[in-house]
Order: C-alpha cells, then structure tokens, then sequence
C-alpha cells in the first residue's frame, strides 16, 4: 500500500511561486502514476490538475494551469513535486496527489488508488 503525504502549502502573494511535494513510502513509487488535484473553498468536487505517468513520458495540466505549472518526479527520493509559478488568487485549494497503476496519463478520477490528506495553497495579498 502506498502512503502519500503533501507538503509545501501556505500563503503565496499573488504572481509567486511555490513548490508542492508529495512524499511517498510502503510501496515502489516507480510503479505509479502520480496525479495532483485540488479542492476550491466551498466546492465538492476535486478538479484535475496535473499528472506524470510512472516511466516520467507523459504529462498533462489542466487549461487553468499551462505553463505556470510544472510536475516533475525523484523517484530515489520517493517525492513527486508540482512546481507553481505566476499563481493567482484563483489557485487557492487545497491541493491532493493520488496515485494510480494506470501508466499513461491523464487518468480517470476513479482509477486514483491512494490518496494524501492535501496541503493548502491560499494566494492572497
């Protein structure tokens, strides 16, 4: 079982940058895709973000994000990371990986295996 904890949240001022991790262990990471999500205040639903296959030759970003955001992955360091830059007050959420077995990505919301806690990202002045 693969357990995957976020970190990386807080108050980012509006056009700043941060760094998310999702650090991972119980399992070879090497073997999951890795997808982020994140969860606007006040909205139920979990929108798709980014994701990296597991052999690093697939990625997607949701229109909302492209170019501004960037998913990398140390898969010797267990840690997937999405990289935001230029980040705007539309971008505050609360921010989930997930993993899947699936190897392509994007992967259906339904395919994700494990899930983190989240972490939050407030962008404000």
């Amino acid at each position: 079982q693969l357990q995957l904890v976020e970190s990386g949240g807080g108050l980012v001022q509006p056009g700043g940058s941060s760094t998310l991790s999702c650090s991972t262990s119980g399992s070879t990471l090497e073997n999951y895709s890795i997808s982020w999500y994140r969860q606007a205040p006040g909205k139920e639903r979990k929108d798709d973000v980014s994701c990296i296959s597991s052999s690093s030759n697939s990625f997607t970003y949701a229109d909302s994000v492209q170019g501004r955001f960037t998913v990398s992955r140390d898969n010797a360091k267990n840690t997937v990371y999405l990289h935001m830059n230029n980040l705007k007050p539309e971008d505050t959420a609360v921010y989930y990986c997930a993993a899947s077995l699936m190897s392509l990505c994007p992967i259906n919301y339904y395919s994700m295996r494990y899930w983190g806690k989240g972490t939050l990202v407030t962008v404000s002045s």
